[in-house]
C-alpha cells in the first residue's frame, strides 16, 4: 500500500503517551482505536474477542491503570499492546483483530 491509500487519522500529539484514542467507523470499517508508545502505534477494531463487546468504558479509556496493557472494561481482560494478544481474562490467548496503522512524520495513518 502506498500513502495515496491511506487515510489520515490524527497528529501523533494528539494521542498522550502511551496512551490511546478511538475512532468511529470510516466506510466500510467499524469503530476502532489506536495505541502510542512513543514514536510506535498500534490499531485494533473496538471488539473484545470474548463477547465482542466494545472495549472502552468511556472515549479513548482503551488502557490499564499503569497505561502498560490494553484493558477491556467489560470483564477486565488484559492484552499485549503490541500484538493484541490476550494476557489474563476470559479470553487467554486470543488476539484483538489488528489494523495496519503507521507514523509519518508526525502524522498517523489508517492503511485500509
Amino acid at each position: 500500500m502506498t500513502m495515496n491509500d491511506a487515510i489520515l487519522l490524527c497528529q501523533l500529539d494528539d494521542i498522550e503517551d502511551p496512551g490511546s484514542k478511538g475512532f468511529e467507523a470510516i466506510g466500510e470499517l467499524n469503530s476502532f482505536f489506536v495505541v502510542r508508545r512513543g514514536r510506535q502505534v498500534f490499531g485494533y477494531y473496538n471488539s473484545c474477542p470474548h463477547f465482542r463487546a466494545p472495549l472502552d468504558w468511556k472515549p479513548d479509556a482503551f488502557l490499564s491503570h499503569r497505561r502498560d496493557q490494553i484493558l477491556c472494561s467489560m470483564h477486565g481482560a488484559l492484552f499485549d499492546i503490541a500484538n493484541g494478544t490476550c494476557t489474563d481474562g476470559p479470553c487467554v490467548g486470543k488476539k484483538l483483530a489488528s489494523l495496519d496503522v503507521r507514523t509519518e512524520n508526525t502524522r498517523v495513518y489508517l492503511f485500509p
